[in-house]
């Protein structure tokens, strides 16, 4: 299955701005501007959205994987078209279709090249970070007189040690794959040209455990990062007892039992 849009101009079609394509539970989102650095653009972004939309919405998909054409992940936003008055965000998911509403799903970034400004931000929307040893991540904006406003600004600082964001954030230098490893930004660093095969490893090992457990677990370690200590067990609640009431529990025991592949439902 592949979901895809292209923009025409004098009624010459042209590449689709980005890609998504299923290999078996994975949902494969590419960047497809590898001439402008993937570089994002509003057709890019709706084509991201879309693809959010069906990974949450399809039984069928279980993680999905961002990573960009042609050996850069995305050089944030196209400032030629931001001259020009366009900005490639969705509303109500902002930025490249996802900053600002990621799935519910695990999402994977698979880094070659640069991730820069916005493609920065979206691997911060990003649960998993694998990234070649020849990336590099940066939020130059300040340089140019913006503002890292896609969730730079604000989720950095929860991703690493607040000086070292504010030193990415006020210089605008870049910081090397290594480095993001480092400081617990990127979970895998590999040879140039696997980010997106080991991205698929990863996305294969969630997607062969219970997907409810899977979503539900997700969306538990992002809501309870700012509670009280008092109330974690309380409010966490509603999150797990569903998951411990579920078919799908009741499966992987007996799966267990039976020394078996379990069968989820997702129920």
């Amino acid at each position: 299955m592949t979901v895809m849009a292209a923009t025409t101009t004098d009624n010459k079609e042209l590449p689709p701005d980005a890609l998504a394509e299923t290999v078996g539970p994975v949902l494969v989102i590419t960047i497809n501007r590898p001439d402008q650095r993937n570089a994002m653009t509003l057709a890019a972004a709706q084509i991201i959205a879309d693809a959010v939309d069906l990974l949450d919405s399809s039984p069928d998909l279980a993680v999905g994987v961002i990573t960009g054409a042609g050996g850069t992940f995305c050089a944030g936003m196209d400032l030629k078209r931001f001259a020009l008055g366009e900005r490639p965000r969705v509303p109500g998911r902002g930025f490249a279709g996802i900053t600002e509403a990621p799935p519910r799903k695990p999402l994977i970034a698979a880094v070659e090249g640069w991730a820069l400004g916005g493609g920065f931000e979206l691997v911060l929307a990003c649960d998993l970070v694998v990234a070649a040893e020849t990336a590099s991540f940066g939020l130059p904006e300040v340089k140019r007189g913006l503002a890292a406003a896609g969730g730079g600004a604000v989720r950095l600082p929860r991703r690493m040690p607040l000086p070292i964001a504010l030193e990415i954030l006020l210089t605008g230098e870049p910081l090397s794959a290594d480095r993001a490893a480092h400081f617990g930004l990127v979970n895998d660093v590999v040879a140039p040209g696997q980010a997106l095969d080991r991205a698929l490893e990863l996305g294969r090992l969630i997607a062969a455990n219970a997907p409810l457990a899977v979503r539900l677990i997700k969306q538990l370690a992002i809501d309870s990062a700012d509670w009280p200590s008092s109330e974690l067990f309380s409010r966490q609640a509603p999150y797990v007892d569903p998951i411990f009431a579920s078919d799908d529990a009741k499966e992987g025991v007996t799966a267990f039992s039976q020394r078996r592949a379990p069968r989820w439902t997702g129920q």
